[in-house]
């Protein structure tokens, strides 16, 4: 049968068995497995072939015969259209059930490992309000519910977040349940504000549209951040929306804007960042130590929970103070910085020039004199010849990318002799089969999940490793 004739075809009273990556719900019909949206684990449901392959099949949930009883009800209004919080209609007991799964299963199955300690997933101090930075975006072209649908006088234009695969299509975001205030008071000031004001909101498929893109970032400390992105220098339009912004929430200790004239909203395409009132930065504390935030810094986005997993890292790391650490793709220094006064020298290595200068002066804040801090490509900066110049690892401490670490980088790691390797990783199938990859001469000893972001399907895991005797 072909793709098409798959597509539509209804299968009934499907029991919901198990999650999947990505947040998706499985059932197995005749030893096929099914993906399945709009579905929680123990529903029975009929459902909706969307795409068959030989393997599996992708299907939706569209009629219910029977909920789950780990099923609770959705506290935000934009459940079910916004991409973001999928797990909010799933107990968040049962939340944590399923992401320490998720890792058990990546390690035993993808890292071939079986034999190792597994600590209960630490739970995140916050499950609303946990973020302290959001990314919107301004669209001439927003995204309308059923409701709106059947209103008259719909306004186009919206302020929010991306609709799931959709470039083009926005979600106008009334009330979002990720971010402390000041931070949805900002938005919809700005937004009601360009629409009284007829300022022009961007079209990706035109490239037109004053707005473009706007990102609130907020401190434990009390200090907020707002970025706007313009797509040209209407200096008259743009200084009457910061100056209103600025005497609204004087709360803001730095207000920045750039212009951004390019088809790519990323934020490393900004020639230029101009500081228009307070900082250029904002400063976060974890602990005893400050930490400078600057528009392009990585910052982790649940600042508690960070300080929580960073503290698990130190006591992985086992540290006594006579120790050379390396610090793999450091970012701007948080880890290197925040295990420093346990260890004789750090060196941290990572890619972007910026975030290597916000590193070094995150040392300085804090007084912290053992730290160096090297940028480039991990694979060309890492190599056999770092340790004549720097030291040989005793403790390799590595947080990459979702892509994981590339095998060159791997290669060096298994030279290195350093005796522990702490890996921690957004993503728990490339970190076990990097963790196949080191198994040659690193045993895994324990890991430990964290939830870093509540009412998603997303967890960070960290895996202590030890070389053999």
């Amino acid at each position: 049968m072909s793709q098409k004739k798959y597509k539509n075809i209804i299968i009934e009273n499907v029991l919901i068995e198990d999650y999947a990556a990505e947040g998706k719900s499985i059932a197995k019909i005749n030893d096929l497995v099914y993906f399945i949206d709009n579905a929680v684990p123990g529903d029975v449901a009929d459902i909706r072939i969307q795409r068959k392959k030989r393997n599996f099949a992708e299907a939706t949930a569209v009629k219910f015969h029977k909920f789950s009883e780990f099923r609770t009800e959705a506290f935000c209004k934009h459940f079910g259209t916004c991409g973001g919080c999928k797990w909010q209609n799933l107990e968040l007991s049962k939340q944590l059930y399923f992401k320490q799964k998720q890792v058990v299963d990546n390690i035993e199955r993808i890292g071939k490992v079986k034999d190792f300690e597994v600590l209960t997933i630490a739970l995140s101090p916050e499950s609303k309000f946990y973020r302290n930075k959001l990314e919107y975006t301004f669209t001439n072209r927003r995204w309308f519910t059923n409701e709106e649908m059947h209103t008259e006088n719909r306004n186009e234009n919206g302020l929010g977040f991306h609709m799931p695969g959709m470039f083009d299509r926005v979600l106008d975001i009334q009330n979002c349940y990720l971010q402390p205030e000041p931070s949805n008071s900002i938005r919809l000031a700005i937004r009601d504000f360009a629409f009284e004001n007829n300022y022009t909101f961007y079209s990706p498929r035109e490239h037109t549209g004053l707005l473009r893109n706007l990102i609130i970032r907020t401190t434990s400390v009390g200090e907020t951040m707002v970025l706007f992105s313009f797509s040209e220098n209407n200096v008259e339009m743009i200084e009457m929306m910061l100056n209103y912004v600025s005497e609204k929430f004087p709360e803001i200790t730095s207000l920045l804007y750039a212009i951004n004239p390019q088809v790519n909203d990323s934020l490393y395409n900004y020639t230029e960042i101009i500081t228009y009132k307070g900082n250029s930065h904002i400063i976060e504390k974890l602990g005893d130590l400050k930490f400078r935030i600057g528009p392009k810094s990585f910052f982790q986005t649940n600042t508690n929970q960070a300080f929580e997993m960073y503290k698990a890292v130190l006591e992985f790391a086992g540290l006594s103070g006579s120790e050379i650490v390396y610090d793999l793709y450091t970012g701007t220094g948080t880890i290197a910085n925040f295990i420093a006064s346990n260890a004789k020298k750090v060196v941290g290595i990572e890619y972007v020039d910026e975030a290597v200068k916000d590193a070094e002066i995150n040392s300085e804040l804090n007084s912290i004199t053992n730290c160096t801090f090297l940028s480039g490509d991990m694979k060309d900066i890492l190599t056999e010849d770092i340790f004549n110049i720097h030291g040989n690892p005793d403790v390799i401490i590595t947080d990459p990318p979702r892509a994981g670490m590339h095998k060159d980088v791997i290669d060096v790691i298994l030279k290195s002799n350093a005796k522990k390797i702490v890996y921690v990783s957004c993503n728990p199938a490339t970190q076990a089969r990097d963790i196949e990859l080191l198994g040659v001469r690193y045993k895994l000893i324990k890991i430990q999940p964290i939830d870093m972001f509540p009412h998603t399907h997303h967890v960070e895991n960290i895996a202590f490793l030890e070389i053999f005797d």
